[in-house]
């Protein structure tokens, strides 16, 4: 990650949010904090590598917090930084060009 130098603030932001992954991970995470668990259950065919992945690499940019809390047994919690909300204000616009296309979308893939 270091080293990088970005051509623009679209790059910048498809580092961090790139892949299948990432934006689903953001918004599961948009309401509340989410144990490993929880947020394996609401994102339906991500595997339990990806999963651990994807949360390590978007904590390394800054826009998820994993808080650990020493108990037996111990309990882990991912929730979004402030820099994760405002990624997140920021994809609502995508998130509904998406809701409001879907059908067309789903129509172009399917041919």
């Amino acid at each position: 990650m270091r080293g990088r130098v970005y051509s623009c603030g679209l790059d910048a932001a498809m580092d961090v949010i790139g892949g299948k992954w990432k934006a689903l991970i953001l918004w599961a995470l948009h309401e509340r904090a989410r144990r490993f668990g929880e947020l394996r259950r609401e994102l339906p065919g991500i595997s339990e590598k990806m999963l651990i992945q994807q949360l390590r690499e978007l904590e390394q940019h800054g826009v998820v917090h994993r808080k650990v809390f020493h108990q037996v047994p111990p309990k882990v919690e991912y929730s979004l930084t402030p820099l994760g909300a405002r990624l997140n204000e920021a994809l609502l616009p995508l998130g509904d060009w998406g809701e409001e296309n879907m059908t067309a979308i789903e129509a172009v893939a399917a041919a």
